[in-house]
């Protein structure tokens, strides 16, 4: 992964003194509010409903243990020891005192870290999948463009006050998209052409909140050394006809909408053409500067271990369906790569204690070359697993909370932490989530469920990506009222899709029997080897609305 050098350590120490004198200011008056805002946001503060929330940036997903355990100890020491995973890969935490904010940062910046741009109407931290290096159906390793983007955008200073915030993703995979590349401002897939040549598919104008929708494709391919040229061409189309009068039609998704995306793309290559061949080009040689920052890690030459494996699964139920549920397979022989669930019901999805932070840093180091991947989901990716070692990690998975098999089943809910800390939310998300979770406590009943995707947001901002559940839930006010809206049939993969609303909302103490009610629905309506999304698909709403609203 991506190290530091002196130029990257020096920009961040400077950010942080700057930043240190901004909250000073701010604190003894010298700073109105409004002053203070957009400094504190593109540094990643946020105020929040009981207290200050810092979204910590976590390039690409890519944690070393060194920061996981510096992360711990953040934690321990500035907040109430725990932090959260976010479905951009960030961590947050929801309890730190503004007066310790810049000594946090410093704390970051001594491993490397950072909290810029994660807030502000500026480039986000740019997401890929976490299994980016180790799958073998890649067209390529995606996170030196993910890096290169990075760098491209940080403090581009004719990038730093867009009409709102921007977020871009990179996906590599032929099979599927773990990155939800098309419900982002820019999609990239990686792809090659009919000669071999690498570049991207862009899509642009996705997004969730208030208009979802799903980004249409502006370039069926963009040549890999034009990336960073085509992404200014947009940025600079969006910085001109982008709308500031009103922020709830300020993406760039409401502008390719207006100007269509037939017309949006001619005015991205007409402002390309002026700049295509630019020194912002990138050249073989700067590709390659990227690449030697994620070299293979020192596999060994391992004997495909499948018969060892198979007699520990066959003597283990419960092994064998962890294997089955959270662990995928790797390009190289003998290795494999494990998904820790951070889903435990009981637990809001997502969260992790300080002592779990370093457990996570313990196990990395013992088991995958000392890294760790957080994903969109909410979990968490050991890469570099033997296969020869995976009963061993897995009796230590099981009493640290890491080991509950549920990975892409109804119980891995993708949830934001809605009313309980945020100042936008209009209802809790975390009690809904723990409610279902409880009543799917059967992980026989999952399995046999398959593949279900249950997205939870509090709010219309989406944090919880719900339009793109395949089971959706959004938390609404009714009167001061908790209440929750449901929509069925959305899908964050390569053929992503909004999903529609089923109808009225339900209150809270309902939400559990109403997504049982569409449970048995798609259980009595499904064909052998259906899933919840292909039965959605085929037979259509009104068989769930007529269940649900008897």
């Amino acid at each position: 992964m991506y190290v530091y050098d002196e130029h990257d350590r020096q920009l961040a120490r400077e950010r942080v003194a700057q930043f240190r004198d901004q909250t000073r200011r701010a604190l003894n008056g010298e700073l109105e509010e409004d002053e203070f805002l957009p400094l504190r946001l593109q540094n990643g503060l946020y105020v929040q409903r009981l207290a200050p929330m810092l979204r910590i940036c976590v390039p690409y997903g890519m944690l070393r243990s060194e920061q996981l355990r510096r992360l711990a100890r953040i934690t321990r020491d500035y907040d109430k020891g725990y932090a959260h995973f976010t479905t951009r890969t960030n961590i947050q935490l929801n309890w730190p005192r503004l007066e310790d904010v810049p000594d946090i940062l410093a704390e970051l910046a001594d491993v490397e870290m950072h909290a810029n741009q994660t807030s502000g109407n500026c480039i986000r931290n740019t997401t890929t999948d976490p299994f980016s290096g180790v799958q073998d159906d890649e067209v390529a390793d995606p996170r030196p463009y993910c890096e290169i983007i990075r760098q491209w955008s940080t403090f581009h200073p004719e990038f730093a006050f867009l009409p709102r915030k921007f977020k871009v993703a990179v996906n590599a995979s032929e099979k599927t998209d773990r990155a939800a590349i098309q419900v982002h401002d820019i999609g990239l897939q990686m792809v090659r052409n009919d000669a071999g040549d690498l570049g991207f598919r862009v899509h642009v104008g996705g997004g969730l909140g208030r208009t979802p929708m799903v980004g249409p494709v502006i370039r069926e391919f963009l040549p890999e050394l034009d990336l960073l040229t085509y992404l200014e061409a947009i940025l600079r189309v969006y910085n001109r006809y982008g709308r500031r009068d009103n922020k709830f039609k300020a993406r760039i998704k409401i502008l390719v909408k207006a100007l269509t995306p037939e017309g949006f793309a001619e005015k991205v290559e007409a402002e390309w053409a002026h700049i295509k061949d630019s020194p912002t080009r990138l050249t073989p040689e700067a590709v390659a500067h990227f690449q030697q920052y994620f070299t293979e890690p020192s596999y060994q030459s391992l004997e495909n271990a499948s018969d060892q494996l198979a007699e520990q699964r066959f003597t283990n139920r419960e092994f064998d369906q962890w294997v089955t549920h959270n662990v995928d397979q790797h390009k190289k022989p003998g290795y494999a790569i494990v998904t820790l669930s951070l889903k435990k019901t009981g637990v809001p999805p997502g969260d992790v204690s300080d002592r779990q932070l370093e457990q996570i840093a313990d196990l990395a180091d013992e088991y995958s070359f000392g890294e760790a991947r957080a994903t969109h989901e909410q979990n968490v990716v050991l890469a570099d697993v033997r296969q020869d070692r995976l009963f061993e990690l897995w009796e230590k998975l099981r009493p640290l909370g890491f080991a509950t098999a549920n990975l892409n089943t109804l119980t891995d809910v993708i949830c934001c932490p809605g009313g309980d800390y945020c100042a936008l939310a209009n209802a809790k998300s975390i009690p809904v989530a723990e409610a279902i979770q409880r009543r799917f406590d059967d992980l026989d009943y999952l399995y046999d469920l398959g593949k279900i995707d249950l997205n939870i947001s509090g709010c219309m901002n989406a944090c919880g990506h719900h339009h793109v559940g395949n089971i959706g839930v959004l938390g609404v006010d009714k009167k001061g009222e908790e209440f929750y809206q449901i929509s069925l049939g959305g899908d964050s993969h390569h053929n992503a899709r909004i999903g529609k609303i089923l109808g009225p909302s339900f209150a809270r103490e309902d939400m559990p029997d109403v997504i049982a009610r569409l449970i048995d629905v798609y259980v009595e309506k499904r064909t052998e080897e259906e899933t919840f999304l292909d039965t959605y698909q085929r037979i259509g709403m009104n068989p769930f609305k007529e269940r649900v609203y008897a």
